[in-house]
């Protein structure tokens, strides 16, 4: 038989059933009213009225305990406990002593209906109240020392579980909450590598296209050989897809320094591109981040500036804040991909990564065309290239 895990509710009849049982059982102790109604030689009316009273307080109690956790009102639980309290008193009074019972369940239904800020009160108030019972009914000092001690523990103890479930119901909506968080983050970084590595490598394979098109009358062989490298750019990309799918891939400065210079000089861009950086010295974060942002340049570059030169640079400068390693993409075309104030879907996700990495994104226009430059922290001394 399936259990109930604590703060959370049955779903089905076996774990109502379960749940029951559990409340129930501690039912036990109300043998002694019980007793009184078999054997205490009252009256044919006394025990119905009595019995009726009984089933009445157990269903009420069944009922407060089985709803707590549900975010009833505190007036509504008050009123139930106040209900409860009523009714213990007048069948102790009417009864007898043997009853006195009851209060002790109503102190417990008080430390698992309310918060503690109310239990405090309500326990020992339950409590005062089966003393002073006590002391009325005849013969019923005897059940104090019995009973109060119950009460006063099984009340308090009752606020711990409560507690208790309210904490794990905190802690598993948190925990579905970071899963969400998680799988929006994955979907996040799937569709910013998706982006960058197709944008990029859907770019050169269309430059390429073209290239071999107008190459194909007049010179084949050349022609060929554009064919030869879609071919390659294409098995790359697809390569670089599964590695993103599966979150293996890490972009590195020296081979996107090279496809760069490729896809440059494809669309007919003269450019000038630093030495390669020396990968040992460079952190890891930072070498990605600033490989992202070269690739996403570059592309912005070759698909909508228009430019015939672009000038690479990537330095290490001291700041105010430590080493940075400085990564400057700028060209002399009609401008970058989108605004300053509209930025486009590249810009947007590579300003994240750069964010992630601890660095910054700059892109603005320039008095030959566009720049970009992206930051992150150096780390220890690197060795970052020498210029063209």
């Amino acid at each position: 038989m399936s259990g109930v895990g604590i703060g959370q509710r049955p779903e089905n009849r076996r774990q109502k059933t379960v749940k029951v049982m559990w409340t129930a059982i501690w039912l036990a102790y109300l043998g002694a009213p019980v007793s009184d109604l078999l054997h205490g030689g009252h009256a044919v009316g006394v025990q119905v009225l009595g019995w009726i009273g009984l089933v009445a307080f157990v269903v009420w109690y069944m009922l407060l305990l089985f709803r707590t956790g549900r975010g009833e009102r505190t007036r509504l639980v008050l009123g139930s406990l106040a209900v409860l309290a009523a009714e213990s008193t007048l069948l102790a009074l009417t009864l007898g002593r043997e009853w006195l019972v009851l209060f002790v369940y109503v102190a417990i239904a008080s430390g698992a209906a309310l918060p503690l800020r109310l239990a405090r009160w309500t326990i020992p108030g339950a409590s005062a109240l089966l003393t002073a019972m006590a002391l009325v009914v005849p013969g019923g000092t005897s059940f104090i020392a019995g009973l109060l001690l119950p009460a006063l523990l099984g009340g308090f103890a009752m606020t711990g579980v409560r507690e208790l479930v309210r904490t794990t119901i905190a802690l598993r909506e948190a925990r579905a909450t970071v899963a969400q968080l998680a799988a929006n983050e994955e979907r996040l970084r799937l569709a910013r590598d998706l982006h960058d590595l197709l944008g990029h490598s859907l770019s050169l394979i269309t430059l390429k296209s073209e290239l071999a098109g107008r190459m194909l009358p007049a010179h084949p062989d050349k022609a060929a050989q554009q064919v030869a490298d879609i071919e390659q750019v294409s098995r790359q990309a697809l390569v670089d897809v599964r590695e993103a799918v599966t979150g293996y891939r890490r972009a590195r400065l020296a081979p996107e320094l090279a496809g760069a210079k490729v896809a440059l000089t494809a669309a007919g861009v003269d450019a000038e591109l630093p030495g390669e950086p020396d990968p040992a010295h460079l952190p890891e974060d930072s070498e990605a981040a600033l490989a992202w942002a070269l690739r996403e340049a570059v592309t912005n570059v070759v698909r909508h500036s228009g430019a015939r030169r672009c000038v690479v640079e990537l330095l290490e400068r001291q700041t105010l804040d430590g080493a940075v390693l400085e990564l400057s993409v700028e060209d002399n075309g009609s401008g970058g991909p989108a605004s300053a104030n509209a930025p486009g879907n590249g810009l947007t996700g590579l300003a994240e990564r750069l964010e992630k990495a601890g660095g910054t994104l700059e892109a603005s226009g320039s008095r030959r065309g566009f720049r970009l430059v992206a930051r992150v922290p150096a780390g220890a001394a690197t060795d970052v290239g020498s210029g063209a």
